[in-house]
């Protein structure tokens, strides 16, 4: 289980921190962040964690501002020393609402909640998949197409025939397998929303790659990782420290 902490008390975020290894072995914290700002570029850039820790009052203001500025999909239990603000966590993604200071046994109470919804949507899910297949269906998860124009002509690209995209001077491209270029009116926050997350991964601020595009990855200096894809980038596509790990668990789980 990824899990990412947003908590403007450093001190607090590692106590947090500890006490959800000790409840679960398996987690694994991706991140921890401090401000409404940083949440908002982090969860535009990443995969979706499997849950969120989030205090109510961040250093730059009221964790709510999150949700207004980028879609948040994962499950959420708050943090907070107020209760004020309980109605308006189950407003959005909260499964549990924790009073400051935590204890062992509302962080136990609050991974059971998530537990359970995990396992009633899974069991739905399944049975979902299961009429699908029975009526033929096929599961389709993000945009399927571009729609560009090159040389006065309107063209629909298809997603799985694209490579990678990029930006340069706020301007994005679009670079098919076969090394053609497209340019597009979205940013890459806007695109990273509509297409399947299991397919491309934004693994900096300039590019945003398909999974089969890469061709292979390199350990580099100081825990960042060099990615190689099947088609010239013209430049070194780097990932940061801090979505080195995230991205090797994309790659491991297509």
């Amino acid at each position: 289980m990824n899990i990412v902490i947003i908590e403007d008390e450093i001190k607090t975020a590692k106590a947090l921190a500890k006490m959800i290894t000790s409840i679960q072995p398996g987690a694994k914290i991706t991140a921890t962040i401090q401000s409404v700002k940083t949440a908002v570029t982090y969860l535009s850039a990443n995969v979706y964690p499997d849950l969120i820790f989030m205090d109510v009052q961040l250093a730059d203001g009221n964790c709510f501002e999150i949700f207004k500025q980028t879609q948040v999909l994962s499950p959420v239990i708050f943090c907070t020393a107020f209760d004020e603000y309980a109605m308006d966590a189950f407003k959005t993604n909260g499964v549990d609402y924790i009073l400051k200071p935590f204890s062992q046994e509302s962080l136990d109470i609050a991974f059971k909640k998530v537990a359970l919804l995990q396992n009633f949507f899974q069991v739905n899910e399944q049975a979902s998949a299961r009429i699908n297949t029975l009526l033929g269906n096929k599961e389709t998860t993000g945009k399927k197409g571009f729609l560009v124009f090159k040389n006065n002509k309107y063209v629909t690209i298809q997603t799985d025939d694209i490579a990678f995209f990029y930006i340069i001077d706020e301007l994005t491209t679009l670079v098919t397998f076969t090394q053609q270029e497209y340019g597009i009116s979205q940013s890459l926050e806007e695109l990273y929303k509509v297409l399947n997350p299991k397919q491309f991964f934004r693994i900096n601020r300039q590019y945003l790659i398909s999974y089969s595009a890469v061709k292979e990855v390199e350990h580099y200096f100081a825990r960042k990782l060099i990615v190689k894809l099947n088609i010239s980038t013209g430049q070194q596509l780097i990932v940061g420290k801090d979505k080195a790990t995230l991205f090797l668990n994309w790659l491991d789980n297509p």
